[in-house]
């Protein structure tokens, strides 16, 4: 179990030496006996490498990515140690953890909008001007996604992944008696803040401890976002319709619980899971993050850490680093002292989203071609995604009662959870893969967006919304998925990481434009469909289809 010192220090120290398996030198030489070596060639973790294929996988490695530094080079040997310890306990409890940031942060994003029409009862405003709450919330993330992106290079993965939960819940649960509507939207905005830094910290807590072979999980990891969305449907439909004003005019905070009680059991939920991440899994400090700091041993500790989780064994050493890494320690050492600073962690961060790592994105014209229509597809699926399922319930609640809004609200969060499994097995099928999975549900979603409008029936706008959700959420997986997949790895965190701020500021955006066109309630759907419809044409030109092939 973890303490707060480890959590503050990130001071792991404890090598695991019964499950180590040394490598022999090379081919010629057999392995160095071991109480482990049966163990370890039932397991094909040490096999037939050598230390001297080890050096010559990865100089090749090297001179493919262009890329040759100390940290390179032990990065590259941190990926072979995990690929070759494989899937296990850890990384399955990883996927469980991490899926809870993806929980948070759609939790919160749709528990804020099936709040607004109670809060424009209770403090009287209108419900256009309601939409201000989820522009708070955005303002939140984008800060949030900034700031913890930069706090998890300089003080560790470890800390922001603890910290962003417990955030989120800490103002969670004080969002719930918040005691007007301004200091209300501020504490949506200081939530925010810790919902904000929880995909980019967890994606990158995932991919870093995650086998080469296995990348394809992170798709799934949108499982989780529906997860959320049902959570907070199924909830708001217990307390807002039983708890709740029923006229305006009336209400008073003492006859309009519903909304606190949501947004308190919501609070209480995501520190629930904050305790799981903290109290029940030992988490290592990614070992790469541990190696860009100079903290070798360290890294070491976290990947034979991971190895006696899994129950397996590993060849990695200090020794096994140093000797096939490179440099003298006299040079490590300086290199280190130069490199490891807080100053020069900001500088790095801030120079992903330089010209310099801007510019080979564009290298030539396939691969800019790719990068802009990829961008512009966050950029339109962020505005099109908020304009019409931040403002659900009130599009709903428009031809139905309180009752029927929430109901058919949680039907619809429950029929987007199979989306992202069903895109999973598509995105494997021949002459669908990748694009055309995303191209079809993306444009059967601006589809259903259009039907959506067509009539006033509940019925029909149920089963359009339940579909659109679906596919939805199919669109989704498949997105996440595709992005890092497409971009080479040493531009891939920029690359991802402009698509996802440029989501976030669309998405703040969208309530704006909710508000302004308020005339005509419809307009704000009406423009998520064109949006969706918009980015279904630029996924038809994409160039490049990454289904079977290896990610480089």
């Amino acid at each position: 179990m973890p303490n707060w010192k480890d959590l503050l220090t990130n001071r792991d120290r404890d090598f695991y030496p019964e499950v180590v398996v040394p490598l022999a030198r090379d081919s010629t030489a057999p392995v160095t006996e071991s109480k482990n070596e049966a163990n370890a060639q039932e397991k094909g973790v040490a096999g037939e490498l050598t230390i001297e294929s080890l050096r010559a996988e990865i100089e090749s490695g090297v001179v493919v990515s262009g890329h040759d530094s100390a940290y390179d080079r032990k990065a590259k040997i941190i990926n072979r140690a995990i690929q070759d310890i494989g899937m296990g306990r850890y990384q399955w409890g990883l996927f469980t953890l991490c899926g809870f940031g993806w929980v948070a942060d759609n939790l919160w994003l749709q528990g804020v909008a099936l709040t607004l029409t109670p809060l424009s009862m209770e403090f009287g405003i209108s419900e256009s001007e309601s939409r201000f709450a989820t522009c708070s919330l955005f303002v939140g993330l984008i800060v949030g996604a900034t700031f913890w992106g930069i706090a998890s290079d300089i003080i560790g993965r470890r800390p922001a992944f603890n910290c962003t939960l417990f955030l989120c819940g800490a103002f969670g649960l004080a969002a719930g008696g918040g005691p007007n509507w301004v200091g209300t939207c501020a504490l949506y905005a200081c939530l925010g803040l810790g919902v904000g830094g929880n995909l980019p910290v967890d994606a990158a807590v995932f991919c870093e401890c995650l086998p080469p072979d296995s990348g394809e999980l992170l798709s799934a990891l949108a499982t989780w976002w529906s997860v959320g969305t049902l959570i907070s449907s199924m909830l708001a439909w217990a307390f807002i319709p039983n708890f709740s004003c029923e006229d305006a005019a009336t209400c008073t905070r003492a006859d309009n619980w519903g909304w606190r009680y949501l947004v308190l059991t919501l609070g209480a939920i995501t520190f629930l899971m904050w305790i799981c991440r903290f109290f029940l899994f030992t988490y290592f400090e990614s070992p790469k993050f541990l190696i860009s700091r100079g903290r070798q041993e360290e890294a070491v500790a976290a990947v034979q850490g991971i190895a006696r989780k899994n129950r397996t064994t590993t060849w990695l050493t200090v020794d096994v680093l140093n000797e096939v890494g490179g440099f003298p320690e006299e040079a490590a050492a300086e290199q280190a002292k130069k490199e490891t600073s807080a100053a020069s962690a900001v500088k790095r961060s801030l120079e992903r989203f330089s010209l310099q790592q801007i510019k080979p994105l564009f290298a030539d014209r396939k691969l800019g071609f790719s990068t802009v229509l990829i961008w512009f597809c966050w950029t339109c699926i962020g505005m099109g995604y908020t304009l019409f399922n931040a403002f659900l319930p009130q599009y709903i609640g428009a031809n139905s009662t309180v009752y029927e809004t929430y109901r058919n609200y949680a039907i619809t969060a429950v029929c987007g959870i199979p989306g992202p499994l069903v895109a999973y097995w598509l995105v494997g099928l021949p002459y669908i893969g990748r694009k055309g999975t995303m191209a079809i549900s993306t444009a059967i979603t601006a589809v259903l967006l259009f039907c959506f409008t067509a009539s006033k029936d509940p019925n029909v706008q149920l089963v359009c919304s339940s579909l659109e959700s679906f596919f939805q959420m199919m669109m989704y997986g498949v997105l996440y998925a595709y992005t890092p997949e497409v971009f080479p790895a040493p531009n891939r965190g920029t690359a991802a990481g402009i698509a996802s701020c440029l989501n976030r500021i669309a998405g703040l955006m969208a309530p704006i434009i909710g508000i302004y066109a308020s005339g005509n309630p419809i307009a704000p759907i009406y423009a998520s469909g064109g949006l969706l419809l918009a980015s279904f044409v630029a996924m038809v030109f994409l160039p490049f289809e990454t289904r079977g092939k290896q990610v480089v």
